[in-house]
């Protein structure tokens, strides 16, 4: 899907995605882990359960748990996320 994993532990793992390119919106889906990201760079739009959120370097967010969300990148994007539980333990970041 694009993401590095950078660290994981039992409760929390961190991803960064680097230089993510513009184009269609990701498909939306409903993940079973918390996520919370800090933008590095570039800009995007959250579409969180119906709410458009538009982020760009220094911003934050929080996707909770089961929370129906997709992304739309606008401008080149780089992010740190982290997930609880970690999203890569048993495939759970698959699409």
């Amino acid at each position: 899907m694009g993401q590095r994993y950078l660290a994981s532990g039992e409760s929390v793992s961190m991803r960064l995605w680097d230089g993510e390119e513009p184009g269609e919106p990701k498909p939306e889906a409903e993940r079973p882990y918390e996520t919370v990201g800090y933008v590095v760079g570039g800009r995007a739009e959250l579409h969180l359960e119906g709410e458009v959120i538009t982020l760009s370097a220094g911003d934050s967010w929080t996707v909770p748990k089961g929370a129906s969300h997709t992304y739309e990148i606008l401008e080149t994007f780089t992010a740190v996320e982290a997930t609880s539980p970690p999203a890569e333990a048993q495939g759970r970041d698959e699409p």
